[in-house]
């Protein structure tokens, strides 16, 4: 059966080819009740895309970088599976890179964009991003960029975030609420937003109950998972806490492995809660409680504003900050159920 064509759609509606292409990329130039007739029929008709043909009209790639800290990470994957969805909608690619946590990296997988002449990028910022220049300078160069997840506070930039803020706040007062007295915090390195946002969170929450902030109850570590649990041994034996509340998916599974590995129960001598996106939290002995965040809508909103920059066609959109709330799900870690 041949493809269906705009030119096709266009026809059968009695609309110019032009109209039904705006109306396919969500243009703001077409009105919502005939976007809404193009879309419905182009479902109807199991119209399509052909992003080779559309670049070669338009002279653009038709296609976008994602720049994710890691691939093989639950949180990342699903944000990836987010703007790729998005993206095939509205007739683009994807092409995927990895800084593997390094700023220098970084700067490269953004040159990489650039010179294969991508029309945009999605990113989230690596855990040693300092120097922000390079981006910057694609932003004064009016290049489409929309972070997610880790972004920027040091300048106004187009941001798709979880509310860390809440997240962290909701599963510190439930360790509380649970009647813990003495709740560490593993986060990842200070210089990430969702650090700072999430150790405000955990602030927060001991502030509302009287309970004192202990710095010494707070780590701070990279990635690396021997760090991870060399971190946690010492915590555990120099400041015997009753809790831990840890910051992301690879600092929740090393921790967790390192309570185990020291013949500690959870949660009758320390609760946990993990603010992570793992896939196999309710399988764990016993599974783990976590703050997870709605990681495919994020890649969603990221995608959706970044192919809206694409085609704005110059035109000055204000930077747009979009916030998506977290859910707590406890379960037997931290003395609840399941």
């Amino acid at each position: 059966m041949e493809a269906v064509r705009i030119k096709d759609i266009a026809q059968s509606l009695g609309l110019s080819t032009s109209t039904v292409s705006r109306a396919l990329r969500g243009s703001y130039e077409i009105s919502e009740e005939t976007k809404k007739l193009v879309l419905d029929y182009a479902a109807k008709v199991n119209y399509k895309p052909n992003p080779i043909a559309l670049s070669l009209r338009e002279n653009r790639s038709r296609a976008i970088g994602i720049i994710v800290p890691e691939i093989a990470n639950n949180f990342f994957a699903n944000a990836i599976n987010g703007i790729e969805e998005v993206a095939q909608t509205r007739g683009y690619h994807v092409m995927i890179f990895q800084t593997g946590e390094s700023s220098e990296k970084e700067v490269t997988c953004l040159q990489n964009v650039v010179s294969r002449k991508l029309d945009g990028v999605a990113i989230s910022l690596s855990g040693s991003s300092k120097d922000f220049s390079y981006i910057r300078e694609l932003q004064r160069e009016e290049f489409p960029i929309v972070f997610f997840d880790r972004v920027p506070h040091s300048f106004d930039a187009h941001k798709i975030t979880a509310d860390n803020f809440k997240g962290a706040f909701d599963a510190t007062e439930h360790l509380i609420l649970t009647g813990r007295k003495k709740i560490a915090h593993i986060s990842s390195p200070l210089v990430l937003s969702i650090t700072k946002e999430r150790l405000a969170g955990y602030k927060s929450a001991l502030e509302k109950h009287h309970m004192p902030y202990d710095e010494n109850l707070v780590r701070f570590c990279q990635f690396d998972s021997n760090e991870i649990k060399r971190i946690i041994i010492d915590l555990i034996k120099t400041e015997k806490p009753d809790a831990l509340f840890t910051a992301s998916d690879r600092l929740a599974l090393s921790s967790y492995s390192a309570v185990i590995e020291l013949g500690i129960r959870i949660p009758e001598d320390i609760a946990f809660v993990g603010f992570t996106n793992l896939n196999v939290a309710h399988l764990l002995d016993p599974p783990l409680s976590t703050v997870t965040q709605p990681a495919e809508d994020l890649g969603k909103e990221a995608a959706i504003i970044l192919i809206d920059l694409i085609e704005s066609k110059g035109k000055n959109i204000p930077y747009r900050k979009k916030e998506l709330p977290t859910k707590l799900n406890v379960r037997r870690s931290s003395g609840g159920v399941g």
